[in-house]
């Protein structure tokens, strides 16, 4: 049987390769933003007042802290970026820092695995968090950064005291910062 002269019905294999490695980025930064909660729920004006007691807030705090753990990064990380915008090397050695957090915090929908050892999201969360610092420092923009996480800084932790934590659904992928020693209701 001759095939000249026909054309073929399927792609090159390079093609479709390249087509599957699109759709599956696409996918995973799709399932990655997901797993943040929703900015609705963050921002609903009617879950926010002022707690009565420190020990309210504080307990606030660690609760929406834990609940809305990847939200708070994204707004930190977002206000990081633009003190960043005047200070060009610093503002490259973010993007690569970026492209670490997404592939290796946000976009991620299995556990990173070391050597075998599952590793806590909240170890990759810290862990990124220094190595972005410490490479940011290392550019030369100190005052920049050290502002901008203290903006960050107050803005989640405004939030996140004054955020009512009764509408808040703890699912399954609770973690240990939000498990009470007390009996809850």
């Amino acid at each position: 049987m001759t095939t000249y002269g026909t054309i073929p019905t399927s792609s090159s294999p390079g093609t479709s390769t390249n087509k599957e490695f699109i759709s599956r980025a696409k996918e995973r930064i799709q399932s990655g933003l997901c797993s943040r909660q929703p900015w609705k729920v963050m921002f609903n004006y009617h879950s926010i007042n002022f707690p009565k007691k420190f020990a309210e807030a504080w307990t606030r705090i660690r609760f929406n802290v834990a609940y809305f753990r990847m939200n708070y990064a994204m707004i930190v990380l977002l206000v990081l970026f633009l003190s960043l915008l005047w200070h060009p090397i610093s503002l490259i050695v973010f993007i690569v820092m970026m492209a670490a957090w997404l592939f290796l915090y946000f976009l991620r929908d299995e556990p990173l695995v070391i050597f075998g050892r599952a590793i806590d999201d909240r170890l990759v969360l810290g862990l990124l968090a220094v190595l972005t610092l410490v490479f940011l420092f290392l550019t030369d923009a100190t005052v920049n950064i050290l502002v901008a996480l203290l903006i960050g800084v107050v803005l989640v932790a405004v939030h996140a005291a004054l955020r009512k934590t009764d509408d808040l659904f703890v699912g399954e992928e609770a973690t240990g910062l939000m498990t009470t020693t007390g009996s809850s209701s």
